[in-house]
C-alpha cells in the first residue's frame, strides 16, 4: 500500500507487501524489503536499505547511508544522522554542498528496537535485538541485546528477543520472564543466547 501524498522516488525499490503512508519520503536508491511498514511523514533517505518486516514509525528520519537489518523498529521521531562534523558552510564561508562531506551512517542489526525521539549518531552500529530507550543519544556502537539509556546512551540492563528485562538466575545467566530464554554473559559487552 503506497499511500498516494506519499513522496516516492521512482528510483527506489520497494517490496509489493510494503506500506508508505500519509506524506513519507522515499529517496532515490532506497530499498524497503518485505511487510517493511514507513509510517506518516517519515524520511528514508537516498540509498537507506531496510531488511525484511521493518516499521519505521511517523516523523522518524533515517539518513543515507543507513543499514537496517530484518525486524528493525524505529520509533516515531527518531533519528539516525549522516554526518559526523555538521557544517553548513565551509570554512571559508561558503555553503557548503553534497560535494564537501562524506555521509556516515547509522547500522541497525536484526531484531533491534530505536525507542520514540532517540537519536542514533553516525557512525554507530546497534547490536542484534538491543533496545535503545526512548529519548537516548547514541554516540557509541550498543552491543547484542543491550538495554541502552541517557544522554549519551549507556547500558543500563539486558533484553531478550521478546525486549524485555532480562531477569538475573545466578552464573552470569540471565532469564526472559516471557519467553524463558536463557542468556549468558560471555563479558560486560557480549551477552549470547544460551543453545538448547
Amino acid at each position: 500500500m503506497l499511500h498516494p501524498t506519499a513522496d516516492i522516488s521512482p528510483e527506489s525499490s520497494i517490496s509489493d507487501s510494503a506500506s508508505v503512508w500519509h506524506y513519507a519520503q522515499v529517496r532515490e536508491n532506497a530499498i524497503l524489503g518485505e511487510n517493511c511498514v514507513i509510517g506518516r511523514g517519515a524520511y528514508i533517505g537516498t540509498g537507506v536499505t531496510l531488511g525484511d518486516n521493518c516499521k519505521v514509525q511517523n516523523y522518524a528520519l533515517v539518513y543515507e547511508p543507513a543499514t537496517l537489518g530484518n525486524g528493525v523498529f524505529i520509533g516515531p521521531a527518531a533519528v539516525l544522522t549522516n554526518d559526523e562534523f555538521p557544517r553548513a558552510a565551509n570554512p571559508d564561508g561558503s555553503l557548503k554542498s553534497g560535494h564537501d562531506w562524506l555521509p556516515v551512517g547509522v547500522t541497525v542489526k536484526d531484531g533491534a528496537s530505536i525507542g520514540a525521539r532517540a537519536v542514533c549518531v553516525a557512525p554507530v552500529t546497534v547490536g542484534a535485538w538491543a533496545l535503545v530507550a526512548a529519548g537516548a543519544v547514541v554516540t557509541r556502537d550498543v552491543p547484542d541485546f543491550a538495554l541502552v539509556a541517557g544522554v549519551p546512551a549507556r547500558r543500563i540492563r539486558w533484553v531478550g528477543k521478546a525486549g524485555i528485562p532480562l531477569e538475573p538466575i545466578g552464573n552470569d545467566r540471565f532469564k526472559c520472564p516471557k519467553t524463558g530464554a536463557v542468556y549468558v554473559e560471555e563479558s560486560p559487552e557480549i551477552l549470547v543466547e544460551e543453545s538448547a
